[in-house]
């Protein structure tokens, strides 16, 4: 039996020796380019789909500064209330849209999803007031539907890339995946300078047309989607036959990816009582709560340091192409070493960094510099220690249904965090925001604790194991998903 490091090493199913890994000349292929191939189909579709979701969730702060709430009559605290039943919807359908995903197949279930929320995004650019509390019922409403629909794709791709790529793969590219969330901030705050300008056209304002150009943007891409989403890989058309029974047979040797498994209410019980996945669940709570607030408040808190409108627009793009190209980077160096837990504490230390320089910083109006820098630490370290903390359960739960409960109560217990953020940032707080950089910076000190949780549990997981197998104490029969004495965590 090999020790936990080794099947680390070599990523294959813990009942597998070496020798049984498929060998790609034996099939006329080459594993490498393989891969490549599975990239190039694969990752450019369903990054341009997560890129439009958190354009189209987050430009409400683009659309803020251009007047929003002033036009549809709110108030502060309403905005927010708008901000929160987004995530409300979000996370209210998550488990049931992977278990819709796993039955009808993707190629049918992501535009579709996509194109649905295109349309209710372009509607936030339509909602009137007609005098009482028109405007703000409309905002909620729409908000809501936004959030319910949006809910469908994020824990839908973690789980396919599960179903193509095996263990070591899928980190890297769920990290390029996620990196699309720091571009849509940067595009987000090209796009919002841009459409500005276009205030008074047909008599309406800026921050309507930001909605309904990126939601017909949306909506048209996402119909494109029907020819550039692949299937599952039994299905795909882009693959021939000995690439297909290549990915299977490498797929078989590694994890559960290729087993036909019936839908069995019972591995959905498996995922809500396994302290494991409630503690994934844990890590992505403590972490989006600091990345919603940032990627909702970011045009707000640099304004209030002094700037324009239209200079906040600007200046979101610098912090978020950073995280960008950090989220690349700490993938790439992640996937190198095999390991996650020290990269995401690494990269929460330098979020924290962020907030304490803003925290610190006593008068945000006279020294903005000082706050602007604090922005960029904060966002190079929320950014690619989500991306990391997000492969958890595609790297870690075996069994397909209870992955894809898994990834959905991931994003369901997470965003909860978000929902708790959306009410942090007043508008009487600024330009300091105590109360909000204080609990993003609290929640950052939390990850950290969960973090050394987490390592510290699978470490101790995987010893036992090992120990048992040394003592000759496991023996060959049923697959126990990861349950399984054979099984290995991934750290």
């Amino acid at each position: 039996m090999a020790s936990s490091k080794e099947l680390e090493k070599n990523q294959i199913s813990p009942d597998v020796s070496s020798n049984d890994l498929p060998d790609a000349g034996a099939y006329g292929i080459s594993e490498k380019g393989l891969l490549r191939k599975l990239d190039r189909h694969l990752l450019p579709g369903i990054c341009v789909l997560y890129l439009l979701s958190f354009l189209d969730r987050s430009n409400v702060a683009n659309a803020k500064l251009d007047g929003l709430d002033t036009s549809l009559h709110m108030t502060g605290n309403q905005y927010l209330t708008g901000l929160t039943v987004f995530f409300l919807g979000y996370i209210s359908l998550e488990v049931f849209w992977n278990l819709v995903l796993k039955r009808i197949g993707p190629k049918l279930w992501l535009p579709t999803i996509t194109a649905v929320w295109g349309v209710v995004a372009t509607l936030q650019g339509v909602v009137i007031y007609n005098g009482g509390s028109s405007g703000v019922a409309g905002f909620f409403v729409v908000r809501f539907i936004l959030g319910l629909t949006e809910g469908g794709l994020f824990p839908g791709v973690v789980f396919y890339l599960s179903m193509w790529y095996k263990r070591a793969e899928r980190q890297y590219r769920i990290a390029l995946f996620f990196s699309a969330a720091s571009m849509a901030g940067a595009f987000g705050g090209i796009l919002a300078y841009g459409i500005g300008f276009m205030k008074g056209v047909a008599g309406l304002p800026g921050w309507r047309w930001i909605f309904i150009i990126e939601g017909i943007l949306t909506t048209i891409v996402a119909l494109g989607g029907y020819w550039y989403i692949a299937d599952w890989p039994s299905k795909a058309k882009f693959i021939n036959d000995d690439e297909r029974a290549f990915i299977n047979a490498r797929l078989k040797a590694d994890s559960d990816a290729t087993e036909d498994e019936a839908f069995n209410w019972a591995n959905v019980a498996s995922a809500l009582k396994d302290p494991k996945v409630w503690l994934y669940n844990a890590c992505y709570h403590t972490l989006s709560l600091p990345l919603y607030t940032l990627s909702l408040f970011l045009p707000s808190i640099i304004k209030a340091l002094g700037y324009s409108a239209a200079s906040a627009q600007l200046l979101t793009i610098p912090p978020y192409a950073l995280a960008t190209a950090l989220t690349i980077g700490y993938a790439v160096v992640s996937e190198r070493y095999q390991r996650r837990a020290p990269f995401i504490i690494v990269s929460a230390l330098t979020a924290i960094i962020g907030y304490s320089i803003l925290l610190s910083n006593k008068d945000p109006t006279k020294r903005p510099g000082v706050s602007y820098v604090g922005t960029f630490f904060a966002a190079a370290g929320i950014y690619p220690a989500v991306a990391l903390a997000l492969s958890w359960p595609a790297m870690n739960v075996s069994g397909q249904t209870k992955r894809a409960t898994a990834n959905a109560m991931q994003i369901t217990i997470g965003n909860l965090g978000a929902v708790i953020g959306t009410q942090l940032y007043r508008a009487n707080d600024g330009p300091r925001y105590i109360v909000g950089h204080s609990v993003a910076l609290g929640y950052l000190c939390l990850n950290i604790v969960v973090m050394c949780t987490i390592w510290l549990v699978l470490s101790r997981e995987n010893n036992r194991r090992d120990e048992a197998a040394k003592r000759g104490g496991i023996e060959d029969g049923p697959w126990k998903g990861d349950e399984d004495p054979r099984w290995r965590f991934s750290l």
